[in-house]
């Protein structure tokens, strides 16, 4: 980890070399992750073209290879012994045995039918825990090349001004949180965790990004989008969607139970530069060449980043089986939901008027259901007045957590968090979603960015 003395003290002329290394070395982390490219007519980042290739035309393979991980992920805590270090290590150890059991009965087919059906254990393991669980490790990878040269603390001293008045976090977390956003939600959460394990995220830091910004995939917004009809709307969507989300970690970041949490930071803050050492551009520069000069070889790295996202695959996997699995019977099989969603009646409500919209309030319910799989509110209302179903696609996105894939990820990751707090946060950021993205619906009207279908 680089030290901002050390980064100071760098002679102007020892930066050239170094820098170009590490623009050229941070360029490809940025090909993987942000450079969108159209292969056999799908347009997606390289990373997820690869895994998808794996899950798609090597299908048994990468079903071998997930149900390995969650076999280890099941089985470690029982074989090194940390089974019964606390309660959550037992309860989630048996969450995981649970979604390996799943995962068994569906590929073999001893499912009963009740739990065979497709939007059941099908949907749970092939669209979710099957390509989380290939995407994990390969994204692993290629964060070698985001996190490892140097970019983020060139990015930390430029974006300080921004991301400490808005989001309470360091300015290098603008990178994690577009990642976060516009990537795969495991993919942000496995930068957050190195960010956190690193000490350069605060516990309170840790949780705005992994709570604030982890949404499903950019190309998952377009599922979403298709959905509900609203794919002729697609840049407002996506853009509306992304100042909805933000704002919304904005004002959480300042409110319990994420206020309240650790901020104690256990290293200095490697953007927190003397002012008078020269323009924020050149500290930037300087900032970056020393991690760069400071960093582990290549092949170490890969490998710790590998070993990392294996073992986080192996735990997040068979807890989005388990936990996604419980979800949706309890979304289908009972009203649970429905009593949640009286709490968001009054967002609701207030959202209804906005727009002009009645009895949006019967539509607590659906809302409520993406605390159990986000994708569960679009399928429930894909047939409501367009509004509404705008509305829903915005919240689904901006929301965050749910239980069948984001949830079990953070809580995998070695950020110390209560789940009793993922909730609470679930339930603000729902709230706010409702109210923010009826006022961005309400303004696209007004200046007409959104137009009412004929």
């Amino acid at each position: 980890m680089s030290r901002p003395d050390t980064a100071l003290a760098l002679p102007r002329r020892g930066l050239t070399l170094p820098l170009l290394k590490l623009l050229a070395f941070s360029a490809l982390g940025v090909f993987l992750f942000f450079v969108d490219l159209e292969i056999g007519g799908r347009r997606t980042i390289p990373i997820d073209h690869i895994s998808s290739y794996l899950v798609r035309e090597q299908r048994s393979l990468a079903a071998v290879f997930v149900l390995a991980l969650m076999a280890w992920g099941a089985f470690a805590p029982f074989v090194t012994g940390t089974f019964g270090q606390s309660i959550t290590t037992r309860v989630f150890s048996v969450v995981k045995l649970t979604g390996l059991a799943l995962a068994t009965l569906y590929l073999t087919g001893l499912a009963p039918d009740w739990a065979s059906q497709k939007d059941m254990l099908p949907f749970l393991f092939e669209k979710l825990a099957l390509s989380v669980g290939v995407l994990i490790p390969i994204g692993a990878l290629a964060l070698t090349f985001l996190v490892g040269f140097g970019l983020l603390e060139l990015v930390g001293v430029l974006m300080e001004r921004v991301m400490r008045p808005l989001f309470r976090t360091p300015g290098y977390s603008a990178i994690d949180a577009v990642t976060s956003f516009v990537g795969s939600y495991s993919i942000g959460l496995l930068v957050t965790n190195a960010m956190y394990l690193q000490g350069k995220y605060t516990v309170r830091e840790a949780m705005v990004i992994a709570t604030g910004f982890s949404t499903v995939s950019a190309t998952f917004m377009i599922v979403v989008a298709k959905t509900l009809g609203l794919m002729e709307h697609w840049t407002f969507f996506f853009w509306a969607s992304f100042v909805v989300t933000f704002a919304v970690t904005a004002i959480t970041a300042y409110l319990p139970p994420i206020a309240g949490m650790d901020d104690r930071r256990p290293t200095p803050a490697e953007d927190d530069h003397d002012p008078a050492a020269g323009s924020r551009w050149q500290r930037a520069l300087q900032a970056g060449v020393a991690r760069y000069q400071s960093r582990e070889p290549l092949p170490r790295m890969l490998w710790t980043h590998l070993k990392d996202g294996l073992q986080m695959s192996a735990v997040v996997t068979p807890s989005i089986l388990a936990v996604g699995f419980a979800g949706l019977c309890l979304a289908k099989f009972t009203p649970v939901f429905d009593w949640i969603g009286v709490l968001l009646k009054p967002a609701l409500w207030v959202a209804g008027a906005l727009l002009g919209l009645d009895n949006t309030t019967a539509a607590s319910g659906a809302f409520a259901s993406g605390l159990a799989e986000m994708f569960l509110p679009a399928i429930l209302l894909k047939d409501a007045e367009f509004l509404l179903r705008f509305l829903v696609a915005l919240v689904s996105i901006s929301t965050v957590l749910f239980l069948s894939g984001c949830v079990p990820c953070i809580l995998a990751t070695r950020i110390p968090v209560k789940f009793r707090d993922l909730l609470v946060i679930w339930l603000l950021r729902s709230v706010l979603s409702i109210v923010l993205g009826a006022i961005a619906l309400r303004v696209g009207l007004a200046l007409g960015w959104l137009v009412l279908p004929a």
